[in-house]
């Protein structure tokens, strides 16, 4: 999906809640919701003129039946400030789905999921690809969102906290040790502390692990070269040892990244 041109459509919002403290849940309406794949974003643009450059949120969940996304997102700036206060029925302008996602097609099926913070939501679709089969570790600062979502699939849960409040007390790597977890290969995302530790814990234990990686995009096809990452071998678009997480990722190989 990565390598197709996308322009710009009109997608229609179903519903919108507030699901935590400044995180919202909205599910759109779009033919496009066939496509998608799990580890993908969307492009959003604002009604807002003013704000020229569209947010890029990633895909919580398919319903391919209905073709509508679900996407869970942080209110970080006036741009989400915008998209919370819509309701049901408002048109809003998307690009997408973007991105490479996930690769699950894969023999392997000792299967691990790692989230963190707003690094949580795409790993939801994700966990619903390997029904019952997968560990899945997730990384909060306080308070847990999508945890019943996350139930549902029928895979064993294991929460962090920074604060303790809930599940282990520290991070994600923390509650993988307490509970003595192993795995044949490991999705993860979050922030970039958390991945750098997760790519370490793989690297020593010699799984392979794919990283979906948080950069801030401008363009978010590709153009503006805006959310590069340092790779370890040459990329054949750029002829630099960088990618584009928007165009080349924003999933990629942990072994092939620097973070």
């Amino acid at each position: 999906m990565s390598g197709e041109f996308r322009k710009k459509e009109k997608a229609v919002i179903i519903r919108q809640e507030e699901v935590s403290e400044g995180i919202y849940s909205m599910w759109i309406n779009t033919p496009y919701a066939s496509d998608a794949k799990a580890g993908q974003f969307v492009n959003l643009f604002c009604d807002d003129e003013s704000r020229l450059m569209p947010r890029p949120i990633s895909i919580c969940e398919i319903d391919r039946e209905r073709s509508s996304l679900r996407l869970v997102y942080r209110v970080s700036g006036e741009g989400t400030r915008e998209f919370s206060r819509y309701t049901s029925g408002h048109e809003i302008e998307m690009i997408g789905p973007l991105g490479n996602g996930f690769p699950i097609d894969i023999p392997e099926k000792d299967v691990m999921i790692i989230g963190g913070g707003i690094g949580i939501p795409p790993m939801l679709q994700l966990a619903k690809e390997f029904p019952k089969s997968c560990k899945i570790v997730l990384g909060y600062q306080n308070f847990p969102f999508l945890m019943k979502e996350f139930e549902k699939t029928g895979s064993k849960v294991y929460v962090a906290t920074e604060s303790g409040k809930y599940g282990f007390k520290g991070n994600v790597i923390g509650a993988i040790m307490q509970n003595y977890l192993t795995a044949g290969v490991i999705y993860a995302c979050g922030p970039a502390g958390m991945l750098r530790a997760v790519k370490k814990f793989a690297e020593v234990r010699k799984v392979p692990c794919y990283v979906s990686m948080e950069e801030r995009m401008a363009c978010g096809v590709g153009a503006c070269l805006g959310c590069t990452v340092d790779t370890i071998d040459v990329n054949d678009h750029l002829n630099v040892k960088k990618a584009r997480v928007c165009k080349d990722g924003p999933v990629f190989n942990a072994a092939e990244v620097i973070i």
